[in-house]
């Protein structure tokens, strides 16, 4: 089961973006190589889970996330929403 989740950078929620979100090469590596610089990040990805990055801008990015995170089923929307980091949100971290 896969869920679409769109990765725009939440100013209201988050503050100012870090500086390497919208610098080119960090863009480019993320359309081009995304496990190999998510894995540099501390954010490594199981070898059967399906990445797709959609950067169709430097505001916008769309991530495929694959599963659920384990553990979470019947949590309160509050509950879930305490899981939620920045880098999670951005797509650079995994719950």
């Amino acid at each position: 089961m896969s869920s679409c989740a769109r990765s725009c950078y939440p100013w209201p929620v988050l503050g100012l973006p870090p500086a390497w979100y919208k610098d080119p090469p960090y863009r480019a590596r993320m359309v081009r190589e995304p496990r190999t610089l998510l894995a540099e990040m501390g954010c490594p990805l199981p070898t059967d889970a399906e990445i797709r990055v959609w950067d169709s801008s430097a505001e916008v990015r769309y991530l495929v996330l694959p599963v659920r995170p384990p553990g979470t089923v019947g949590l309160t929307e509050a509950e879930l929403a305490g899981l939620v980091t920045r880098d999670s949100m951005i797509g650079t971290a995994r719950l």
